[in-house]
């Protein structure tokens, strides 16, 4: 006898064997973020990480937080290993830029760096990343449309922080795939107003939560 399962079952099986670190960038060891004219990269990256733990879970997923409040301080080593204490399937970390321009950018480690005695991220988690980068581009990119600009899938090494030591340091830390995504140019008056908004942050939190499931069932 055949069974038949409801197609939203069988889905929410899927997404109940994942679990997913979100990072709510800063305040760390390097700083407390850019700052718009109206809000902080602090509070926008909570806000929307608040909203992407409830999406997440609402489809299955288990979620644990480097933060457990807006302010809280925590190293970016630490952040890392709240990620890796849990076996996390992907840590998704979350900032805005204070670059020229308009729109999203997201990172992940091609290769590995060295920064306060470590070299990482090992060669498992790099071929991982690899993997899994491209998928969730590829779906934040389908899911959050027009909204905002996208200024394409970048390696670690683009970033300040990463072309001083070969990788964020998230990332050496990091022993499970990691991704960080820069949601908008804080410093832009059109991005600040969309991800203040709360149409901007539901809809960035859907698209992540679109991104980081999707990721993780085509590459696991």
């Amino acid at each position: 006898m055949k069974i038949f399962v409801p197609v939203f079952l069988f889905l929410s099986c899927l997404c109940s064997a994942q679990t997913v670190c979100i990072d709510p960038g800063h305040p760390s060891e390097v700083g407390r973020g850019t700052q718009g004219k109206h809000i902080t990269e602090i509070k926008a990256v909570w806000q929307v990480a608040v909203k992407l733990k409830k999406e997440l879970e609402m489809r299955g997923v288990k979620v644990v937080m480097t933060k457990s409040k807006e302010e809280e301080l925590v190293k970016n080593k630490d952040r890392s290993a709240t990620a890796n204490k849990a076996h996390v399937d992907l840590m998704v970390r979350l900032h805005c830029d204070d670059a020229a321009g308009t729109g999203y950018a997201i990172y992940y480690p091609d290769q590995k760096g060295t920064a306060q005695g470590k070299t990482g991220p090992s060669d498992d988690v790099l071929k991982a990343c690899g993997k899994i980068a491209p998928v969730f581009h590829e779906e934040f990119k389908k899911a959050i449309g027009d909204e905002l600009h996208d200024n394409g899938l970048l390696s670690d090494t683009k970033t300040a922080v990463g072309g001083k030591y070969g990788a964020l340091i998230g990332s050496i830390f990091s022993e499970v795939p990691v991704v960080l995504i820069e949601m908008c140019r804080l410093n832009n008056p059109k991005d600040e107003a969309y991800i203040s908004s709360e149409k901007g942050q539901n809809a960035l939190a859907k698209a992540l939560a679109e991104a980081t499931i999707r990721s993780i069932r085509e590459t696991k």
